[in-house]
This record gives C-alpha cells, structure tokens and sequence, in this order.
C-alpha cells in the first residue's frame, strides 16, 4: 500500500488532485478545489464519472450543457448538513463558478455511460450514527448501493467525533470503486 497521506499542494484552486495512477489504486481518483468569489473550475470527465460535492459554500453549476444553477448551503463543513452534490457521467464535461469562497470535492470513478447527469441533495441525503463509543463516527450517505445513481461510485462523507480516534478506517477500500472523504 502506498503511502495515503497526500498534503494539499496549494491554498485555492485546485489544491488536490490524487488519480489512480498517483496512488497506485486501480480505480477511484479524487481531487478538490478551494475557490474565490468569481473563481472557475472546470473538466472534461473523460472516461470517469465523478460527483461534484459542495463540501462549503456555494457555486454555479453547469453540467453536461445545462445549467444547474447555484448549489450549496454549508458555509462550514462542521455544520454536518448535507451537502448539495451533482452527477456528471463519463464523455461529459462540467464548470463550477464560485458566488462565496466555496471548497468542492471531486469523487471519481471509471464510467459506464449508464446515467445521465443529476443533482444529488440535501433533500434525501441523511445524517446517521454508525458505531459505539469511541467507535462512534456520523455519515452523510450520498451514492451509495441502494441508489442507482452513478456506475461505478459510492460516496459518503463521514464525521469523527471530536477526540475520537476511530478503529474503523475512514476510507473504503479501492478494489470495490468506492469513494469516500473524511473530515476531522
């Protein structure tokens, strides 16, 4: 197993990028940008499908030629509501314009082209307790296998109590396409 601690290598843009390749996983990528008010992401999926998690703050949202308007409601990532997520399908292109400082994970997986593009939340989206104790860590299911939302995705988001170091990793393992984030 390569090493899993992977450092920001910048303050705003994108600040993470972390495929495959670079991790030496077969499948799931990640990246994430903290953007200005006016500021502007955008990529080509290629053959990924990703879900775009507005993790704080909000943007404007154009995906597979439409417009999804403004998403976001968290201002902080603690505030543990859930978050405004979108779906973009592999062979498809998406572009986030910042309105406040806002922070956007980008969860991906290779794409089967089997779904068309799609907000994701908060409505639906709920916060649960999994655990016991020090165990205890709260999740923000939002792809998960119940849904058939995505191909190849699955994505949570979890939160670790404060001062809790948790025996369960924070991670799922890569060789089930699966991508989750984690905030402490």
């Amino acid at each position: 197993m390569h090493d899993l601690l992977r450092k920001p290598f910048g303050t705003h843009g994108k600040v993470q990028e972390i495929t495959p390749q670079s991790a030496g996983w077969r499948y799931v990528g990640f990246s994430l940008y903290r953007l200005r008010p006016g500021e502007t992401a955008d990529e080509a999926t290629l053959d990924r499908e990703v879900i775009l998690v507005v993790v704080e703050g909000k943007a404007a949202f154009h995906a597979g030629g439409k417009d999804w308007g403004v998403l976001g409601e968290r201002m902080n990532v603690f505030e543990k509501t859930p978050p405004h997520c979108l779906y973009v399908p592999d062979g498809s292109s998406w572009q986030a314009t910042a309105q406040t400082d806002c922070v956007i994970a980008v969860c991906s997986a290779p794409g089967l082209s089997g779904h068309p593009v799609r907000r994701i939340g908060p409505d639906g989206i709920t916060l649960t307790a999994r655990g016991k104790g020090a165990n205890t860590r709260h999740i923000n299911n939002i792809a998960m296998e119940n849904e058939d939302y995505c191909d190849s995705l699955l994505v949570t988001e979890v939160f670790t109590p404060a001062g809790h170091r948790s025996s369960y990793p924070s991670h799922r393992h890569d060789d089930f396409s699966r991508q989750s984030y984690n905030y402490k």
